[in-house]
């Protein structure tokens, strides 16, 4: 894990299409890039940034989320989302994320993420079922 180093930086890019909206997503009526699905893409682009340091099976989980959504985006739009790596302290991740359509910024904030080992991770989860 010591070769995470901050100021690593990753993103990824979606076209929003009806999967993505609010009205679909069911956090509002209009057919707009939802805000859930913003934070998930910038979950997606802090994890994919991280996963390839990580030793063997392991991985991260979000466990923080602080961001603004400021501008709407249409069906049919380019949306890239940026992660940078900003803070390590043993397992926690802090970074910093951003993300824009074609036209600009549209949002972005602070993302924090724990490094775990799959499968004690899911096993503690599962142990929830027989409990």
């Amino acid at each position: 894990m010591s070769r995470l180093q901050e100021g690593l930086t990753g993103s990824i890019e979606f076209i929003v299409d009806d999967e993505h909206t609010a009205k679909e997503i069911g956090s509002g009526t209009l057919e707009v890039l939802a805000t859930p699905a913003m934070i998930a893409m910038l979950e997606k682009a802090a994890w994919t940034t991280v996963q390839p340091y990580l030793e063997e099976g392991f991985g991260t989980v979000g466990t923080l989320m602080n961001v603004t959504h400021e501008a709407p985006t249409p069906i049919g739009m380019k949306v890239e989302c940026i992660a940078k790596l900003v803070g390590t302290d043993e397992r926690k991740l802090v970074f910093e994320v951003d993300a824009y359509d074609e036209k600009g910024h549209i949002g972005g904030g602070t993302h924090e993420r724990y490094i775990v080992q799959n499968d004690r991770f899911q096993s503690k989860a599962d142990a929830k079922i027989s409990k």
